[in-house]
Formats: structure tokens, C-alpha cells, sequence
């Protein structure tokens, strides 16, 4: 028994370890975000908003989180907009090809990030078509998809088609049953899978480096292109603020998630 509950105590005990060495860098650097002097040094010598001051009033830093916001909403749009019919295609009809296509779907979370990236660069230069806003939000359509489909079909999966069965024996048509009975029941998976795809399309690096141009940049590209040319404290602060958003972002979707659901019971 005292082998167990040591056994037990050494893996709490590495895994603490392990969360400690993945969110210590996080945490430094929205402490960091906060230091007066040049030079990112503990301990600190003051407390100060200046890094974040000047980052509002930096213009290529505003245009970058514009693109950032504008991005990230027309993907989830989009990706819930193709994600949600084609999950209800997958779980409630049988016709022939729907096994490839839910796996052609669902394909590009398993491939590495630079490898489609490279590709749809590739695709694009082959149609001779130049880099632009529209490529980089199919780019990011093709990454966040995956994961609406994903969570739309999960929840799918859980509402028992009699309901719909019924409605529509009492003489409801298509479009009354999905509005007064699928989609109530299945809004929770939708707003959280919109969600995700905003928070992925905000949050991400490295397919983005190769479809964005110099006039569609967005946060990530531009702190990576920032830590390129120097080492500035601003990007402590614009790290911080990029930290929050993808963090509360999500907790916030889960929240609403489960309030909404408890509410449609």
C-alpha cells in the first residue's frame, strides 16, 4: 500500500512539474509586460502600464490586431457555415463517398502545419494567383474546419433522432424541424465550435507566415517578425494581451456552453 500511494505521489508530483515548466515562461512574460525599465529583470524594479501605452499607439500594432479580429470572425463564420451541414450530412444520411469525405474533412488536423501551409502556397502559385486576404482565410478555413465538424458531430451523435423523426410526423417541414428542435439542441456545439475556430485563426503562426502579405499581417506573424529584428518590451505587452484573449477567450466560450445547455433542457 505505501509503494502505491508513493507510486501515485511521484506521478502528482511530475506532472506538477511538468505544468510548472510549461506555464512559468507564460507567467513571466505578463510580469514582465509590466516592467518600467528596458531590460526584462528580476526582481522588478517598479510597476508600470508604459509598454502597454505605447503599444496602443502603435499604428502597425493596431492595423495587425485589426487583421487579426476581421480574420478570425470570417473564419468562424465560414467554418461553421460549411461545418454544421456537412457534420449533419455525416450523422444522419448514408450515401456513398461518406466516409472519404468525412475523412478528407477532418485530414487537416492530422497534417503538420508547414506541410499545408506549403502546399496551398504551392496550389495558389500553380493557379497563378497572387498571396491575399482571400488565401489566407480559405488557409485558415481549411485548419479551424476540422474541429466544428468534430464537435458539431459529437454533439450530434447524443440527440436522438426520434425527435426530429417526430416533428416531422406531426407535419413539420425540414427547415421547422431543424429550426425548432436540431438547432436549439445543437447550439451549444455550434457557438462552441465557432469559438474555437476564432481562437485558433487569432492564435496561429505557422501556416499563416506563408499566405499573409505585408498588408494582412496579423498578431502572431507580427511578434514573430518583431523577436526577428529586436527585442523590444513591447512585445512583452503585446504577448500579455495575446495571452488573455486566447485564454479567456475559450473559458468564456465553455461558460456561456454550459449555461446555454442547462437552459434548453
Amino acid at each position: 500500500m505505501k509503494k502505491f500511494i508513493s507510486g501515485w505521489s511521484l506521478i502528482k508530483l511530475y506532472t506538477l512539474l511538468i505544468y510548472v515548466w510549461m506555464f512559468t515562461p507564460i507567467v513571466a512574460v505578463v510580469i514582465l509586460a509590466f516592467n518600467p525599465q528596458q531590460f526584462g529583470t528580476f526582481p522588478m524594479e517598479g510597476f508600470s502600464f508604459k509598454w502597454f501605452v505605447k503599444l496602443s499607439r502603435n499604428a502597425t500594432i493596431l492595423d495587425a490586431f485589426k487583421n487579426s479580429l476581421v480574420l478570425g470572425g470570417f473564419t468562424a463564420v465560414f467554418s461553421t457555415a460549411i461545418g454544421v451541414p456537412a457534420a449533419m450530412a455525416f450523422i444522419r444520411y448514408d450515401f456513398k463517398g461518406k466516409d472519404f469525405l468525412n475523412t478528407l474533412l477532418i485530414a487537416p488536423i492530422m497534417i503538420p502545419e508547414v506541410v499545408l501551409g506549403v502546399a496551398l502556397l504551392l496550389f495558389i502559385r500553380w493557379l497563378q494567383q497572387p498571396k491575399s486576404f482571400a488565401l489566407l482565410l480559405i488557409g485558415h478555413v481549411v485548419l479551424t474546419l476540422p474541429y466544428v465538424l468534430l464537435i458539431v458531430q459529437a454533439r450530434l451523435v447524443g440527440i436522438k433522432k426520434e425527435y426530429e423523426e417526430a416533428a416531422l410526423s406531426l407535419g413539420a417541414s425540414p427547415f421547422q424541424t431543424f429550426k425548432e428542435i436540431t438547432f436549439p439542441l445543437l447550439a451549444p456545439a455550434i457557438f462552441a465550435g465557432m469559438l474555437f475556430s476564432f481562437t485558433i485563426s487569432f492564435d496561429d503562426v505557422t501556416a499563416t507566415l506563408f499566405w499573409a502579405t505585408a498588408q494582412n499581417q496579423t498578431v502572431p506573424v507580427k511578434i514573430f517578425g518583431m523577436l526577428r529584428n529586436s527585442i523590444s518590451p513591447e512585445i512583452n505587452a503585446l504577448g500579455a494581451v495575446m495571452i488573455v484573449l486566447t485564454v479567456s477567450i475559450p473559458l468564456a466560450a465553455g461558460y456561456v456552453t454550459r449555461r446555454f445547455a442547462r437552459g434548453s433542457k
